[in-house]
């Protein structure tokens, strides 16, 4: 019996820490601007668009903290290193929003009962700058959210407050037109909706990571009948197949082989690991060779 251990790694875009600093910064001045607008317009949804914002600031500064975290060296108590902080960063984030957006579930049903004036041309002009605002902050996030759950809850913030400050935008020009007043916390809602739906999907998906799921895209039947056909193979049992993050897959299994030599399972071991990379992006194998050892040889 042996027990061998290799690794290989893929990559993903990172997203730099200026393009972070600079969409903190924005957030933080639209926010302000979208705070005081909202004050003297009247309008819930400008208000809300500015606390999205304000969460917006909030999530990529614990997203910058994570992703430095992620990068500092592996310890003997950390031994996989620090890779799941962003994972429970993405989870906090988007748990606020969903929470934010609850409550304005409250807010707009009190302000829909109870209709105030609405300064709908100070309204569009406001969002109108937050929406610039946003737009900028997910063009420079956008790349580095394609395989970061992390940066992609982050990016989800920005997002979710460009499509708030054009629906409000939409509304205000109804309010300034028509004095339609009651549109202003139908926006609210709508907005508030479309986030939880996103905020949620991300949770979900963070939540398989952190409970050690299997990659739901890869069958582990489909890895047992792969590595089985190969010469010399006569069982696999006792696997383990789960991520660390979201581009770490780390796989461990006991093979049974025919009796061979210490010395050729290097060969078999490279044969595998290229199998399992190449068919399943699997980049962390740990084998354990034996012959006849094991009595119970349930796949897992």
């Amino acid at each position: 019996m042996v027990g061998l251990e290799k690794h290989s790694h893929n990559h993903r875009i990172e997203t730099s820490g200026l393009r972070l600093i600079i969409t903190i910064i924005l957030n933080f001045v639209i926010t302000i601007v979208e705070i005081i607008g909202g004050i003297i317009s009247g309008s819930l949804s400008l208000i809300s668009d500015a606390l999205h914002n304000f969460s917006d600031g909030i999530a990529v500064i614990i997203s910058y903290i994570a992703i430095r975290l992620n990068r500092r060296p592996k310890d003997t108590q950390y031994t996989f290193g620090y890779k799941r902080a962003e994972i429970l960063a993405a989870v906090f984030n988007a748990s606020v929003l969903i929470g934010i957006s609850l409550y304005l579930f409250f807010e707009a049903y009190n302000r829909f009962m109870n209709p105030q004036k609405i300064e709908g041309g100070l309204m569009i002009i406001v969002a109108s700058i937050g929406l610039t605002a946003n737009v900028i902050g997910t063009l420079l996030l956008k790349p580095g959210s394609k395989g970061n759950m992390n940066i992609r809850s982050a990016y989800l913030h920005l997002l979710s407050d460009a499509v708030s400050s054009f629906g409000v935008i939409i509304g205000g020009v109804f309010i300034y037109l028509y004095n339609i007043y009651w549109l202003d916390s139908i926006l609210t809602v709508l907005i508030s909706l479309y986030i939880i739906r996103e905020s949620w999907i991300i949770i979900k998906e963070a939540i398989t990571v952190l409970m050690m799921a299997a990659p739901s895209d890869i069958s582990i039947r489909e890895i047992e009948n792969a590595i089985t056909n190969l010469d010399g193979i006569t069982n696999i049992h006792h696997i383990h197949f789960w991520r660390i993050n979201e581009i770490d897959n780390h796989f461990e299994a006991h093979i049974e082989v025919e009796d061979v030599l210490v010395s050729q399972t290097e060969r078999k071991i490279t044969e595998i690991e290229k199998l399992l990379h190449d068919k399943f992006e699997i980049n962390h194998v740990t084998i354990q060779f034996e012959s006849g050892r094991c009595s119970e040889k349930d796949l897992v």
